[in-house]
């Protein structure tokens, strides 16, 4: 059987419009190129699509402005991370060793550097500052440190933990030192998020997410030593979790409130004072225990904290980030969290 001549022409033909297809593509695809560089190169945004999902389908990536270097070299930025972590266990049973060493928990954390983790695997959806007031509790913070970073990592967050120390002997001042961990904590990163943790607090489930959300966010529903219930109604104290933008609405923190009580429920008081709504995980998710300890020397109760309180309405304006008064002593970045040392001054004398 012989071959037909008009059937080799057209046969040559599909390849010479094959051929000629392919080049109007690469034509095309080198003019979309050049585009995206030349709009990156002034500063435009850049839309880039990639497929996260095993099926193939893509999602949009935040719109970010993307150096022409990254364009001309073919970096694709890194998929955002799951709403939902893969990598969460839920309840934890918890342990303490009086024998762990805080070189124990830093060989265990070696992806972190100086206090902060980033998620190799994809791109974080929050960075998140967590702010530790404490004073002469070591052995506290070990503990918090030991569980909090596997527990964030899992939650695949970008984050960094910061301890603020109160440098001599006065009597201990929570909410100042939390001002001052904010206001050092921006100068490092535009952190979306700050959560205010104290040191004897250690999460139990890691589906208790720490980022912000639309609104004040509470995180202890329940704590061992209440029985797991809210301490009592509109309690705002122990892990509270705030953006950026809610924590100078509020006009952070008081700085007036030395020794122990009272300035959780000013902060509240400053919430609904701007209309904003506290809001809490779920009792089951939201569950700490609480490591326990003797009330610190220098720390005693705050006998003035209802006269505070009764004032808040007419003072938040002026007490809090914008007049907060400190010297920063030091900045010790050390391997599992950053070390602010601060003189916070003195109760003032009545």
């Amino acid at each position: 059987m012989g071959f037909c001549p008009s059937m080799l022409t057209v046969s040559r033909r599909g390849k010479y419009v094959l051929a000629l297809l392919l080049c109007l593509s690469a034509l095309a695809w080198i003019a979309t190129y050049k585009w995206d560089t030349a709009r990156a190169s002034h500063g435009h945004p850049v839309t880039l699509r990639i497929p996260v999902k095993g099926d193939g389908s893509q999602v949009d990536l935040r719109q970010e402005r993307v150096s022409p270097e990254v364009v001309s070299s073919g970096r694709m930025p890194k998929a955002l991370c799951p709403e939902s972590s893969p990598l969460l266990y839920g309840a934890l049973k918890l342990s303490f060793e009086p024998s762990l060493t805080l070189k124990e928990v830093a060989n265990e954390n070696s992806v972190v550097a100086e206090g902060q983790y980033q998620p190799p695997e994809c791109t974080a959806r929050q960075s998140v500052a967590i702010l530790v007031p404490q004073r002469s509790r070591e052995k506290h913070l070990l503990y918090l440190l030991h569980h909090l970073h596997p527990f964030l990592q899992r939650q695949q967050l970008h984050y960094t933990i910061y301890v603020i120390q109160q440098a001599g002997d006065a009597t201990f001042n929570r909410a100042k030192l939390l001002n001052v961990g904010y206001l050092e904590a921006q100068k490092d990163h535009d952190w979306d998020c700050f959560i205010f943790h104290d040191v004897d607090l250690v999460p139990e489930n890691d589906n208790n997410l720490y980022m912000c959300d639309s609104q004040p966010k509470h995180m202890v529903v329940g704590r061992n030593a209440t029985g797991y219930k809210l301490r009592y109604k509109g309690y705002f104290g122990g892990v509270t979790a705030l953006t950026k933008d809610q924590f100078k609405r509020v006009n952070g923190f008081p700085n007036t409130y030395w020794g122990w009580g009272g300035e959780d429920d000013d902060l509240r008081i400053r919430v609904e004072l701007q209309g904003m709504k506290i809001v809490r995980p779920p009792s089951k998710v939201a569950r700490y225990t609480m490591v326990f300890h003797k009330r610190d020397s220098g720390n005693k109760v705050n006998n003035d904290r209802m006269r505070l309180l009764g004032r808040t309405p007419k003072v938040w304006q002026k007490d809090g980030l914008n007049s907060c008064s400190y010297k920063t002593l030091s900045v010790e970045r050390q391997p599992l969290y950053v070390n602010i040392t601060a003189d916070i001054g003195t109760p003032p004398r009545h």
